[in-house]
């Protein structure tokens, strides 16, 4: 038995579409189930067709999942940052790229003064993201 920590994203009528976007940047196989898909579940008609959950299955070890918070669930959407890290640099450069396309960086994706390669942005959907590729040479 293993277990896993997933980021559980939230938006206002956007989770299809960003979901979609991040399926293009990071691959994967994308399973979404509408509110209309469980009987409305009591979210107003006009926003049956928004994501109740979905889940982005990448790899054994990275699952990101997402919805639509309905208007009968008032205040604020904080995501907090995602974070991606690991050894493959071209891999996670490509993503940082791929992601920041239409959102802001805050730091570049550049070789760090600990040695590692490091950049944070803020994507088209309004998700903080931090990626370090470890031990990469400068």
């Amino acid at each position: 038995m293993s277990t896993h920590l997933s980021p559980y994203l939230n938006w206002r009528g956007q989770a299809a579409e960003a979901m979609t976007f991040y399926q293009s940047v990071l691959g994967g196989e994308l399973q979404s189930s509408t509110f209309a898909d469980y009987g409305g579940m009591g979210v107003p008609e006009e926003e049956q067709g928004q994501v109740m959950h979905s889940e982005l299955r990448v790899s054994d070890t990275v699952l990101l999942m997402g919805s639509d918070a309905p208007s009968s669930m008032p205040g604020d959407i904080h995501n907090g940052t995602v974070t991606i890290s690991g050894d493959e640099l071209d891999t996670i450069r490509g993503w940082f790229e791929a992601l920041s396309e239409g959102g802001s960086v805050d730091m570049p994706f550049e070789q760090a003064p600990w040695g590692d390669h490091f950049g944070q942005l803020k994507d088209r959907f309004g998700v903080q993201w931090m990626f370090n590729a470890a031990g990469t040479p400068g």
